[in-house]
Parts: structure tokens; C-alpha cells; sequence
């Protein structure tokens, strides 16, 4: 094999590890790759905690701009969408040699935000996959998009400031994952999309104490990321910052 297909080979190894979701938002499923182990009674708790009830969703759109390590910067779209009785989440992202777009529909409930829908799909090289996850494995948790939705919604609420919580959600395959959070607290950034008021949170894998995420996100736009870091063996590896916002009056 000559060596532009080795080096084309691996490659084409890592982004197939990251199209399946993050190619539509890296960081968070970074982190996700290894099962956690069951965490204690204090610090388990469901995405949608009480008081996180009162954050309503806004409509809108976004682009982000997402850096990794040794590849060249690509644009993720986002947009949450309120389509009839449910909310859709999609994210969609198109770089050289990949392409990725991932939806989650749900509804907001007395009890919290209930998953009815999944779908994602991705191309590497002209060769791609695509997932589906529809009301029936949701019903208990949530998907990717509307775990990040229900998330941010927590964080916004001041979950997980006293004491670190666990957020549990299922992957593209249906298979549960769960990250361990810390909310920072709030300061201001600069983005290319502006200045913002930010909330942060820490999150990481706890049997990969190496590999942590800060999430940047709106106080008031339940969903939208200002800005994610990933960062492993103490250096930033990828990062992804709002270089564009649209909020529909």
C-alpha cells in the first residue's frame, strides 16, 4: 500500500470513530466512547430534574465553527425548530472527505422532555451509515440532540453546582452513555458571533479523568452551545465556538 493511502487509511479511521455524531458536534461523544461505570445514589440523577421544568425552549439558528487536531476547521449548522406538537433539534456538518446530520424530536411534558424520534446519518470517503431510534427505546432516555437540549435546560436551571450529577442518554446504536458535570458558574466570552453572558460546566468520563469538556452555554437559550473544549492528557485537542445567531422574533 503506498503511503498516501496508509496515511489516507488512518485518517479516514478517526473520522469514521467521530461521523457518527460529531461530525455534527464533536466534543461531547469524544468523551462518551467507554461505558461508565454506575455511579452512587447522590450523584445519579434523570435529565429532566424538576427544576429545570420552568426554562422554556426558543426557536433558532446556528453555526459553529469546529477545530481538531490535525484537520482542517469545519461548520456545523444547528437549529431547534418547533414543528407543529414536538421540537426538532438537527445538526448537519459538510468537510472534505465527510459529511454528518443528526435530528431528535421531542416533546416538553409535565414531568420534563420526552424523546419521540432519532435519526443520523454520515458519509466518509462515499461511504457512510445511517441510525435510527424511534419512540419506543426513547421512551426511558433520551437521544444525543435531546440530551444536549435537556442538559443545557439543567445547567441553566443551576443543576450540578453544589455537587457533581450524572447525565445518561442513548447513543446513535441505542446504547446507553453517561458523563459526570460539574456547573462552573457564569462570565462573559467573546465569540465571532458576539459577546456573551455564558454558563459553565465541566464535564468527563470517570474512568477517563484525563479527557474532560467545557461546555459554554446560553442562560437563556436552552440547547445552544456558545463553545465547547475538549481537552485530553491536559491539552486542548478540539474546540468549537458560535460564529453565527439567528433568534427568530
Amino acid at each position: 500500500m503506498s503511503q498516501r493511502a496508509i496515511r489516507w487509511s488512518r485518517r479516514g479511521g478517526q473520522l469514521a470513530c467521530l461521523a457518527p455524531w460529531l461530525l455534527a458536534c464533536l466534543p461531547l461523544m469524544a468523551l462518551a466512547n467507554a461505558p461508565a461505570p454506575s455511579p452512587s445514589p447522590q450523584h445519579s440523577a434523570p435529565l429532566q430534574a424538576a427544576s429545570a421544568h420552568s426554562i422554556a425552549p426558543r426557536p433558532f439558528s446556528a453555526r459553529y465553527r469546529l477545530e481538531v487536531e490535525g484537520w482542517p476547521a469545519a461548520y456545523v449548522d444547528h437549529r431547534l425548530s418547533r414543528e407543529g406538537d414536538y421540537w426538532e433539534s438537527l445538526m448537519e456538518t459538510n468537510i472534505q472527505v465527510a459529511r454528518g446530520s443528526e435530528r431528535g424530536r421531542f416533546m416538553l411534558q409535565d414531568e420534563g422532555v420526552q424523546s419521540l424520534y432519532y435519526a443520523s446519518g454520515y458519509a466518509l470517503l462515499g461511504v457512510g451509515d445511517s441510525y435510527q431510534l424511534d419512540a419506543e427505546p426513547l421512551e426511558a432516555l433520551p437521544d444525543r440532540q435531546t440530551a444536549l437540549f435537556a442538559f443545557s435546560r439543567r445547567i441553566i436551571s443551576g443543576d450540578c453546582a453544589d455537587s457533581p450529577c450524572d447525565i445518561r442518554y442513548l447513543d446513535h446504536k441505542g446504547r446507553e452513555e453517561r458523563l459526570r458535570v460539574h456547573t462552573q458558574g457564569r462570565s462573559r466570552i467573546t465569540l465571532p458571533a458576539g459577546s456573551f453572558e455564558a454558563i459553565t460546566a465541566e464535564a468527563w468520563e470517570v474512568d477517563e479523568p484525563d479527557r474532560r469538556l467545557l461546555f459554554r452555554f446560553h442562560p437563556e437559550v436552552p440547547g445552544l452551545l456558545l463553545s465547547v473544549d475538549y481537552h485530553r492528557d491536559g491539552k486542548r485537542r478540539s474546540q468549537l465556538r458560535l460564529s453565527r445567531l439567528t433568534l427568530p422574533d
